[in-house]
Order: structure tokens, then C-alpha cells, then sequence
């Protein structure tokens, strides 16, 4: 794959662009049309009531989560060999934070399974009442935004030093990477506030986000349809 990628990432880049829509599409089904439609901010008992009456979509959203995790690997291996021209460290490290990040995000889906067990009614809960059951699993909901944006805080570092490696590449518009700088710099915003100012947190989100939603997709947009200057990565990897 590599003297094949050498010789011409173009495939490869696209390829990982389609991957990486899917990755944005299937994060904003999980928090949008999934967490944001069951979740009801400060009421566990609401909440309890709709992931009941709505099972399956909580389990889609969980499988989708995953699915989006399992779509960051080829990603992730693409833009490290696009990359590594230009610095093989800093590439190295983005790839390696990024795989941090990924487990970190895999492993946090537990918690969005144990409202499902919790809410299940087995016979191993019966000591439990039904109000300490629905808190329990308000609980889990809560760790897992916790754990999300701990997750994040490696993707925000990655975000930052990619950014900068292809502002510096010449084969993709320093546009594009200024926008993931700005991206990641919105994402370490967010996490931080959360662990450390949480009413902050409240009042920044979700519009702190907005600049990593547009710099992500119009990175993956240009991967799908522009590609990279194939002239100026040629020569680029001429000299390396």
C-alpha cells in the first residue's frame, strides 16, 4: 500500500474522505437524533421513560458510535502517510494521539450500554428501587459526556498539530488547515470548560463546536471531490 500511495494518494485520500463524512454523519445521528432526542437535561425519570419506549435507537446510536470509531483507523492511517512528508515525528504523534482518542471513545460506550442493562428490570436489580435505577442511569449518560470530552482532548491536539502540517504541506489549501487548527483549539475550549467550568461548558456549547463541524467537513469534502495537488506532492516527496 505504501509505494502504491507514493506513487499516487489521490484513491486513497478520496476514499478516506468518504470515510470521514461518515464519521461526521454518524457522530451527529449519535448526539443529535439519538442522545438529544432521549436525553432530557436534569430529569432522570424522563429520561428512563424514553430510552425504554425507544430501545432500539439507543442501541443504534451506541452502534453507530461505535461503527464511527471503527471508520477513524483508515482515516487516521491515510493522513498519516499523506503527512508524513512534511514531519514524519509530528505525523507520527497525530496518528498516535488519534488512536488514544478512539480508544478512549470506544471504551466510553460502556456507559451508554448500562442504562440498558439498569433499565432492563433482571431479576439482579430487585434491590434496587425503580427511582435509584432511572438515577443510576442518569448517572452513566453523565460519565459518558464526561468521557467524551476527555476523548476529545487528545482529538483537539491532534486537530491542532495536523492543521498546522498541512498548512505547511503546499499540497492542500492552507485554508483548510488554518480551519483544523481552529478546530482543535474549539474542541480543547470545550473539554477543558467541562472539567473545569462546567457552567461555562453549558453556555459555550454547542456553538464552540461550530468551527470543528466546518472545518472537519469541508476538510472531508475536499478529500472526496478536490484531492491533493498531485504536482506539488510529487514534489514534495521528491525531496524526501
Amino acid at each position: 500500500m505504501v509505494s502504491s500511495f507514493n506513487r499516487s494518494p489521490q484513491r486513497y485520500v478520496r476514499i478516506a474522505g468518504v470515510f470521514y463524512l461518515a464519521i461526521i454523519a454518524l457522530g451527529l445521528f449519535g448526539e443529535v437524533f439519538v442522545r438529544g432526542a432521549l436525553v432530557v437535561s436534569g430529569d432522570a425519570a424522563a429520561t428512563a421513560q424514553r430510552i425504554a419506549d425507544s430501545p432500539l435507537l439507543w442501541r443504534m446510536g451506541i452502534a453507530g458510535d461505535l461503527l464511527m470509531h471503527v471508520f477513524d483507523l483508515p482515516v487516521i492511517v491515510v493522513l498519516y502517510l499523506l503527512l508524513r512528508p512534511i514531519s514524519e515525528p509530528l505525523a507520527l504523534f497525530t496518528t498516535l494521539i488519534n488512536v488514544v482518542q478512539t480508544a478512549v471513545l470506544a471504551l466510553n460506550k460502556l456507559n451508554l450500554v448500562l442504562p440498558l442493562l439498569l433499565l432492563s428490570g433482571g431479576s439482579t436489580l430487585k434491590t434496587f428501587t425503580p427511582e435509584q435505577l432511572q438515577s443510576l442511569a442518569y448517572l452513566a449518560i453523565k460519565a459518558h459526556s464526561f468521557g467524551f470530552g476527555i476523548g476529545l482532548i487528545f482529538f483537539g491536539v491532534a486537530c491542532v498539530v495536523r492543521g498546522y502540517l498541512i498548512f505547511a504541506s503546499g499540497f492542500l489549501p492552507k485554508a483548510l488547515g488554518v480551519l483544523l487548527v481552529v478546530a482543535g483549539f474549539s474542541y480543547l475550549l470545550n473539554s477543558f470548560a467541562l472539567l473545569l467550568a462546567p457552567a461555562l461548558a453549558s453556555a459555550l456549547f454547542p456553538y464552540v463546536l461550530i468551527p470543528a463541524f466546518v472545518g472537519e467537513l469541508l476538510l472531508a469534502l475536499w478529500m472526496i471531490f478536490k484531492g491533493v495537488d498531485l504536482a506539488q506532492w510529487r514534489r514534495v516527496t521528491a525531496t524526501h
